[in-house]
């Protein structure tokens, strides 16, 4: 399967470190988070917050350690139009709460900026090519995606989350709703049609501020332990009008035609 996105991605040039014997792991987990400037200064260090805090609760720690060899790999990244190149924290390995606390140290460090546009299909693309080039052995195989909008630069986001859904990975969501959303019907919608997939996936909606943190530890959690919440929004099944996956990109070009 990894071969399969290798040459998917335009990755074929890469061998997964985990094909020489790589360690063996519960879950790889890439973690991309949205800086885009839609947010502003505030809404992304209490996102940070949201992370690191989770990161560091007993209640992750507990689930690391309750998997069949009790250790996750995790990585990260922050997107926009673009993947933030000095933001990719890579690999490591999560056995001990001294893991999570040392990774979490390196997340809360980072300086926080804002950059433009929305490319969900980029930070797609990114967290695939660093599952297939992880030097791990998993079970999952998992693309954490928060962001607060719908995409509207680089590809399409459909084609990308079904290249990563055909070659095994789930992708999951975090629909920050803190403000109206340009994607009808809520952006909780657009992501359960147009980019969350793979078995058992699954988007969580952030509505108020106060409850980001207790949503990505839920959410972190659900991915360590497999398990998925009760569906909040289905997946529109095939035949029905579901939300439109080009609804950024739609109004993005509008913005610009008037």
């Amino acid at each position: 399967m990894l071969t399969t996105l290798a040459v998917l991605m335009g990755l074929s040039g890469l061998v997964p470190a985990a094909q020489a014997g790589g360690s063996e792991v519960d879950v790889t987990l890439v973690l991309a988070v949205d800086t885009s400037r839609s947010m502003d200064f505030e809404e992304i260090g209490i996102q940070r917050e949201g992370y690191v805090e989770a990161l560091k609760h007993k209640e992750f720690i507990d689930a690391v350690k309750g998997g069949l060899t009790g250790r996750i790999a995790i990585s990260y990244f922050e997107w926009a139009g673009y993947v933030v190149q000095d933001s990719v924290i890579d690999w490591q390995v999560i056995e001990t709460e001294e893991d999570a606390i040392a990774f979490a140290d390196k997340l809360e460090a980072r300086p926080i900026a804002t950059q433009r546009r929305t490319s969900i299909s980029t930070a797609i693309a990114q967290g695939a090519s660093m599952i297939v080039s992880s030097p791990f052995q998993s079970r999952r195989q998992v693309i954490d995606v928060s962001g607060d909008g719908p995409n509207n630069s680089g590809n399409p986001v459909s084609p990308a989350r079904d290249k990563a859904v055909e070659a095994g990975m789930i992708i999951n969501g975090l629909a920050i709703m803190l403000r109206p959303s340009d994607a009808p019907n809520g952006l909780d919608k657009y992501y359960a049609d147009c980019v969350i997939g793979g078995p058992g996936a699954f988007v969580l909606p952030v509505r108020k501020i106060e409850d980001f943190a207790v949503a990505v530890r839920r959410k972190l959690v659900l991915e360590i332990s497999g398990l998925s919440p009760p569906a909040t929004v289905q997946k529109t099944a095939g035949g029905e009008t579901g939300a439109d996956c080009l609804i950024g990109e739609k109004q993005w070009r509008d913005m610009f035609d008037r």
